[in-house]
């Protein structure tokens, strides 16, 4: 970060107290206005929460992927997690915000696990790798995908099918591009100087638009995807962008597998989940309840009521309410902490059983023996 800068936001790390309207600047993109929020929920039939809320906030090119499927030319999907542990809240939104476009627009999806990435960036062995991405498998396959229109790929395992294309793609990014969008140095190690290829492979699995949900710290790969599709014929990728989940322990940052008090792991028990924001959710109450009572909460820094707000209440009525009561004094913290940890035990108990019950199974399908899983095995990726 520099000394004019409260914050730093990387493909690999996120610091400090993110301003958004600052990062859209500083990365280009645009604010997802309400005009271009009623022609997607009007498109889609239905409205998005985290959209409606304003958790994706940001685009790139999300016009035209809507003029694309009104004209009758469609697009598909791309996101993806690395296997570095086990998943977390923060982690599944991008999925569950994915899984809604694929049923509200009936198209494909591609979920790339990187596991040679985080082999290279994180200090991960492959066997463990392998352990972690065998659960992660799971928790995504219970966000709901159709097994038929998904396919879930490992890079080590599918590489056979991408590494000619994925060499066209390293042949157009050169070695300063790549040093000036991901800071890559002297000491970074060549397979993350030749990985950007491999993630921006799956943009052209199909001869459509891309559009990827994801968190706007992975918004550099696109950049270049934007500056390269062109040269092969390809359309540039379109992203939307969510905002990050805030770490239990306070507004800075984002959630960590790493670092437990901040995360709420989607292996938690609700019982587990509620004690967590019962202990460690940072509020922005004031320290006696007669100053709360004066006073009133700062919503903007308290974390409960903001993954309320964002993430688990569909309600606009009640949620506006509780915000408003909380603000004035009303409502204490301790009442705020206990309707999060309802809805979230809720969730974690409906994810958990998707998972344990269909999990195994719904892997097997998007990773091979579903439609696409098999459409895909059958061709190499061509550029």
């Amino acid at each position: 970060m520099t000394e004019e800068e409260s914050f730093e936001v990387t493909p690999w790390d996120v610091e400090g107290n993110v301003d958004y309207q600052k990062l859209i600047e500083k990365f280009g993109t645009k604010r997802i206005n309400p005009s271009l929020k009623k022609r997607f929920f009007k498109d889609a039939g239905e409205e998005n929460l985290y959209m409606k809320r304003d958790f994706v906030f940001s685009h790139r090119d999300l016009e035209k992927v809507l003029d694309d499927y009104e004209n009758g030319e469609g697009f598909f999907l791309y996101t993806g997690v690395g296997p570095s542990g086990p998943m977390h809240i923060g982690h599944i939104i991008a999925f569950q915000m994915t899984q809604w476009i694929q049923e509200k627009f009936d198209v494909n999806v591609y979920i790339q696990f990187p596991d040679d990435e985080k082999f290279w960036s994180r200090d991960v062995d492959y066997d463990d790798i392998e352990k972690f991405a065998e659960d992660n498998l799971k928790d995504i396959a219970a966000v709901g995908f159709d097994p038929d229109k998904t396919f879930v790929f490992k890079n080590t395992e599918y590489i056979g099918h991408m590494y000619k294309a994925a060499s066209k793609v390293a042949e157009k990014i050169n070695n300063s591009v790549a040093s000036a969008v991901f800071g890559f140095d002297s000491s970074t190690n060549i397979g993350l100087n030749f990985y950007p290829a491999l993630q921006l492979l799956p943009t052209f699995f199909e001869d459509k638009r891309c559009l990827i949900p994801a968190g706007i710290d992975q918004d550099p790969y696109w950049r270049i995807q934007r500056d390269i599709a062109p040269k092969f014929g390809y359309k540039k990728a379109a992203q939307v962008h969510n905002k990050f989940v805030p770490a239990l322990t306070g507004p800075e940052g984002k959630m960590s597998s790493s670092k437990p008090k901040t995360a709420v792991m989607l292996s938690d028990s609700p019982e587990e989940a509620k004690d967590k924001i019962l202990q460690e959710a940072y509020s922005g109450g004031k320290q006696s309840k007669e100053e709360h009572r004066e006073k009133g909460a700062d919503l903007s820094v308290d974390v409960a009521y903001q993954w309320l707000y964002n993430l688990f209440m569909q309600d606009d009525e009640r949620v506006e309410e509780i915000g408003r009561k909380y603000e004035n004094g009303e409502m204490l913290t301790g009442e705020i902490k206990q309707i999060l940890g309802e809805k979230l035990g809720e969730f974690l108990k409906e994810h958990q059983r998707r998972k344990e019950e269909k999990g195994d199974e719904l892997v097997e399908k998007m990773m091979y023996e579903g439609n696409l899983a098999k459409k895909m095995w059958d061709k190499k990726i061509q550029l």
